[in-house]
């Protein structure tokens, strides 16, 4: 029989009752605002969903986001997004803040929540569009589209907090959206933007200044295609430009028109032009929102292309979602063809269940809520009967003896059910959850594990089971191994550290620096990468403090600190319908969104609560 136990952890040992820290974006679990009936239809259809047995895209479920902007920093990537509210405010683009999320195996993605709004910039009034994000000189720069300009914040760290850096726009027009930054060879740094021209100009060192005056780009139908039907805009460009260098050429890949967007790119052999067209590497098809917005990064190795789609449950031209795919360039360095997928890429490597694992750390999730935690960093919330994340890839090795989980619950508690591949699948024990005094009051509880069905990988399901109502929330868990564990795990296949764009491979660096890093050879001064061959080091455990994110990363591979890049764009946040047509730079109604009829609002309030947690429960994977 399996036993359960329970180990108190509050600081204080007080028990007493603590207001629960609730996000008010966690309110899309509830309500989803006041949506028209072809809306909910459109969410209901998308139940069809959980017929794709392996689907891990969208990367992102809890929260809608859009404009994906991947940065390489040491071996994680970090992903910069937008983040389109639950929400929709006036029939447009409704964006208050950004998001960073981030992955060392391209599977499992660490929410690290807001770590800057428009808020924080004192000029600012809204429309908090595409960023970019890169690093340089021990900082990282986050440039944003805001209020009609684009601004610039700055971080001691990749997940922020990120502050104004200048305390004024870095330059303003209502042209200039979707930066895109890449710092060359020989360490000039140069900013592309704007929808419906592209322009750059060359940043100084300091990353927050600039010199000379903002350049147009010189948008020939030779270098950026042929747009048919429009005197005015004679090429495909549209907006959501990328540029990097990779090996002996520079890319911009871009958002493509007219809407509803596919992506496109150019090459050329400086950094300034002259361009010439490639070819459409995505076509929009079922699924994409109506803009689409791509990112490149190398990682470990492997080529991944970022978009996002509208794909999600409620989804639309105003709720999008990043998704993932991971590809071969061609033999000549051209793009190929990329398609969008159900299923996204293979993990890179595996995931150690011995050490901290954030309980924010998900490869899919249906019904929770990520909020932040009391103890710092974020924490699994509002979690009720039945909600579930999944961990792609876990490595169990020879065998597991016991689990336990940092839980803290105002509620009825209820208990985490561990299953192997399937929410149904091998139950592998069961873990109690007491109630614990407060939200933000957390214990640490155990059970024991059958030792004989946690071997090997697999993909890990904790199923939440309760009462009614919000259960507890979740922190962290960790498996004690049945055998001692000689080496870490987790750690990328083969020796050596990340030969990614951005970083430095252990023995000499990556010679191009993808999505906006630095592209000088060289990189990481030591060869051999992290500790043991694969990079991660062999302490279990060795997490960041209690309620911080994104899990331990003791001794993994060496690379330089100016990883590549996240580029921000993601279409030209203008006026058009939910769900599609419209102009870029045009107003235009809503296609979408407005309702033909209203459900009286108590009895939407609860029917819409009650349909959004079914449908996110049958995303099963």
């Amino acid at each position: 029989m399996l036993q359960t136990h329970r180990q108190h952890q509050d600081a204080d040992g007080s028990s007493t009752s603590v207001s629960r820290a609730r996000d008010p974006r966690g309110q899309r679990k509830a309500m989803m605002g006041l949506p028209s009936f072809p809306v909910m239809l459109g969410a209901l259809a998308l139940t069809t969903f959980s017929s794709r047995a392996f689907a891990d895209n969208p990367i992102v479920q809890h929260v809608y986001t859009a404009d994906p902007a991947p940065m390489v920093h040491e071996d994680r990537v970090y992903l910069c997004t937008s983040h389109d509210e639950d929400v929709t405010r006036d029939g447009f683009f409704t964006m208050d803040d950004w998001r960073v999320f981030s992955s060392k195996d391209m599977v499992n993605w660490t929410d690290h929540g807001s770590p800057l709004s428009y808020h924080s910039f004192s000029w600012a009034t809204g429309k908090a569009w595409a960023p970019h994000c890169i690093a340089r000189n021990g900082k990282f720069y986050m440039y944003v589209p805001v209020s009609d300009s684009i601004g610039v914040a700055v971080a001691d760290s990749p997940t922020g907090p990120f502050e104004d850096a200048i305390g004024r726009p870095l330059v303003s027009n209502y042209q200039y959206i979707d930066p895109s930054v890449f710092i060359d060879k020989d360490g000039q740094a140069y900013l592309y933007f704007g929808n419906p021209r592209l322009w750059y100009v060359k940043l100084n060192e300091d990353m927050i200044s600039f010199s000379g005056q903002v350049q147009q780009v010189d948008q020939t139908t030779a270098g950026f295609g042929q747009r048919n039907g429009d005197a005015e805009r004679p090429t495909l460009y549209e907006e959501g430009p990328w540029f990097y260098f990779r090996d002996s050429r520079y890319y911009m890949m871009f958002a493509a028109g007219p809407l509803p967007e596919d992506i496109a790119y150019a090459t050329s052999a400086g950094p300034t032009g002259p361009w010439t067209f490639g070819k459409i590497i995505m076509d929009s098809t079922s699924g994409h929102a109506f803009t689409n917005h791509a990112g490149v990064v190398d990682f470990k190795g492997h080529s991944y292309f970022f978009y996002h789609t509208q794909e999600l449950p409620g989804g639309g031209g105003y709720k999008r979602s990043v998704a993932l795919e991971e590809f071969e360039y061609n033999s000549d360095g051209s793009f190929p063809t990329i398609s969008k997928t159900q299923k996204g890429p293979d993990a890179l490597e595996n995931l150690n269940p011995f050490e901290r694992v954030e309980g924010e750390t998900i490869a899919w999730t249906g019904g929770v809520e990520i909020e932040d935690s009391g103890e710092g960093g974020r924490a699994v919330a509002q979690i009720e009967n039945n909600d579930y994340i999944k961990v792609k890839a876990v490595d169990f090795r020879t065998g597991a003896t016991t689990f336990e989980a940092t839980v803290a619950s105002a509620g009825s508690g209820g208990s985490i059910e561990l299953h192997l591949d399937s929410q149904s699948g091998a139950l592998l024990g069961t873990c109690a959850v007491e109630p614990t005094g407060g939200w933000q009051t957390w214990e640490t509880v155990s059970c024991e594990v059958e030792v004989s069905v946690a071997t090997d990988v697999h993909d890990l399901f904790l199923v939440f089971k309760g009462g009614s109502g919000s259960l507890f929330n979740l922190d962290f868990w960790q498996f004690t191994p049945k055998d001692p564990i000689s080496s870490g795990t987790g750690g990328a296949p083969g020796t050596g550290g990340d030969s990614a764009i951005g970083g430095a491979s252990a023995t000499g660096g990556a010679s191009s620096s993808l999505g906006g890093g630095i592209a000088e050879a060289g990189g990481a001064g030591s060869s051999g990468g992290g500790a043991g061959a694969g990079g991660a080091s062999g302490s279990a455990g060795g997490a960041v403090g209690q309620g911080g994110s994104g899990g331990a990363m003791s001794g993994s591979g060496g690379l330089s600190s100016s990883g590549g890049t996240p580029s921000g764009s993601g279409g030209d946040e203008s006026a058009a319908g939910d769900n599609g047509a419209g102009c870029s730079c045009s107003s235009a109604g809503s296609n979408g969104s407005a309702p033909a009829t209203w459900i009286p609002i108590a009895g939407l309030w609860l029917w819409t609560r009650t349909r959004r947690r079914r449908i996110a429960r049958s995303l099963n994977c």
